[in-house]
């Protein structure tokens, strides 16, 4: 687990050397009306069962009720714990089309592909699972792929320095945490 951790911290503090530009190419998941004068940011962790659960219980009426309306809109933006997480994330964005499905479906089946004592096993789950709801995206290229990656670690550096997010899931409503 420590070999894991450090791995992480690693690929968290190289970051800071990533080419901005090269994040860019990618899109930010969200839901709702680009011009909603309400932005909700959710700093999330897909290995988080607080997060799974409000996906679950809380994600469904806000959107009924305040994102369908044009009320608000919601930018759902990762903070990997673990590396199970981290490469869950780079599933979600992987098609870069800026929809939330993926990263839905990862939450509201959180408990069928999170099993396994290593990431290698979790990864395997991950691999099974998304075969089983037909999601087709190139597991081995979208988790290698440093685009991808960066964005994602670029989300959680964000996080921390703009928002001093430390836990998940973390709420920001037009940048008030």
């Amino acid at each position: 687990m420590k070999k894991i951790i450090t791995i992480f911290l690693l690929l968290l503090f190289q970051t800071s050397f990533i080419n901005a530009e090269n994040s860019k190419k990618i899109k930010r998941i969200v839901v709702g009306n680009k011009d909603a004068k309400i932005t909700i940011i959710a700093y999330e962790s897909l290995t988080c069962s607080h997060c799974a659960n409000f996906h679950v219980n809380i994600f469904p009426n806000l959107k009924r009720d305040f994102i369908d309306t044009g009320i608000a809109k919601i930018e759902f933006r990762h903070f990997p714990l673990d590396v199970a997480a981290f490469n869950a994330s780079k599933i979600s964005q992987c098609k870069n089309d800026g929809k939330s499905e993926i990263l839905n479906t990862l939450f509201l089946n959180q408990t069928k592909w999170i099993k396994g004592k290593t990431v290698d096993e979790i990864n395997e789950n991950l691999k099974k699972f998304l075969i089983s709801k037909n999601i087709k995206v190139d597991f081995n290229e979208c988790t290698t792929n440093k685009n991808i990656e960066n964005f994602v670690l670029n989300d959680r550096i964000e996080g921390v320095k703009k928002f001093k997010v430390n836990a998940t899931p973390t709420i920001i409503i037009n940048d008030k945490k």
